[in-house]
């Protein structure tokens, strides 16, 4: 049996930016006995959607992802088990996960000292 691309991080990485999203990779050291496998977010400061791989829950031997923003857009703790990429994109999209945002946010993470704070206070001054 070939080994399902889609759970492995940086594959579903890939086709998300390939189609236009944003995404960071926020997890991927869970431990053994815990099924989920890693975390990630798309388009930070905007939709900020939690997506996080889930291998063997609840002994089913199966693959699943949890979709999290909150309760915003999207039910909280829902769940999907596909493996098709395309079935996570046309869902985002239906949800108002935009995959053409602008994110400059990401620089300011290699400024030094600089953090959400530093930004409202240079806003404020202005």
């Amino acid at each position: 049996m070939s080994k399902n691309k889609l759970r492995t991080p940086s594959y579903f990485i890939k086709r998300l930016r390939d189609n236009g999203f944003i995404v960071i990779k926020l997890f991927a050291v869970y431990s053994k006995q815990d099924p989920r496998q890693w975390t990630l977010m798309v388009n930070p400061s905007e939709s900020s959607v939690f997506i996080t791989c889930y291998a063997n829950k609840n002994n089913l031997d199966e693959i699943l992802f949890e979709f999290n923003d909150g309760g915003r857009r999207i039910a909280s703790n829902f769940f999907i088990k596909t493996d098709s990429i395309e079935v996570i994109i046309d869902f985002l999209l239906k949800n108002g996960v935009s995959n053409n945002t602008p994110y400059k946010g990401r620089e300011r993470y290699f400024k030094k000292r600089l953090n959400n704070y530093d930004e409202k206070q240079e806003f404020i001054q202005q």
